[in-house]
């Protein structure tokens, strides 16, 4: 995949906005996901509170979620370590333990809005939790969900729908793709044929 797209017109560099989380399984059977953000300008940037010097962050956000292997929060932290407002948006982070008791699958973006979206928290953060629930699910792939070791196992799994089917294009009920790895929960769309 290329790094960036083709294009005819010159570019000038002005901003980088990194995410990166990292999964860590626990010896007491939890896991914790450690989300960061962080943007940075390409040039010195003015702010209210001062300039920002290329380079250095303009914003430097952490959340830190505990989670369980159902996907429950028993945990959760924020951190702000670069701000544009320093004194001020960094006294949020508390308010991101409403997070705890909420399940990554279960309406998660959903529920993180209404506790914590606008005012009722940090933009920056409430956006970082976005991408947790689909991080979960990737670090849990081969080690909490795992291909099963009996036939009773595989029996049982083949009554039960594929947990990812029907939430991405790629895996939808009447796709190709399901069509293929998945035909026992293929279900062909079909067309109704209008009368004139």
């Amino acid at each position: 995949m290329s790094s960036s797209p083709v294009s005819a017109n010159r570019r000038r560099h002005v901003h980088t906005r990194a995410i990166r989380v990292d999964a860590y399984a626990r010896d007491d059977g939890l896991w914790d996901l450690e989300a960061a953000l962080i943007d940075t300008k390409s040039r010195d940037f003015p702010l209210a509170t001062g300039i920002r010097n290329a380079g250095e962050p303009v914003h430097g956000m952490r959340v830190t979620l505990t989670i369980d292997t159902q996907l429950n929060v028993v945990d959760a932290r924020a951190r702000s370590d670069a701000t544009p407002y320093p004194g001020y948006c960094e006294t949020i982070a508390a308010d991101y333990r409403k997070l705890i008791g909420l399940n990554l699958r279960q309406d998660f973006r959903r529920h993180v809005r209404e506790k914590l979206g606008g005012t009722l928290g940090c933009s920056h953060l409430t956006e970082l939790t976005n991408v947790l629930p689909t991080a979960a699910i990737q670090a849990f792939a081969g080690e909490v969900f795992k291909p099963s070791d009996t036939a009773a196992e595989d029996h049982h799994r083949a009554q039960e729908k594929p947990w990812q089917l029907d939430r991405c294009h790629a895996l939808k009920s009447d796709g190709p793709a399901v069509a293929r790895y998945y035909p026992r929960w293929y279900r062909p769309q079909h067309k109704t044929h209008k009368s004139n």
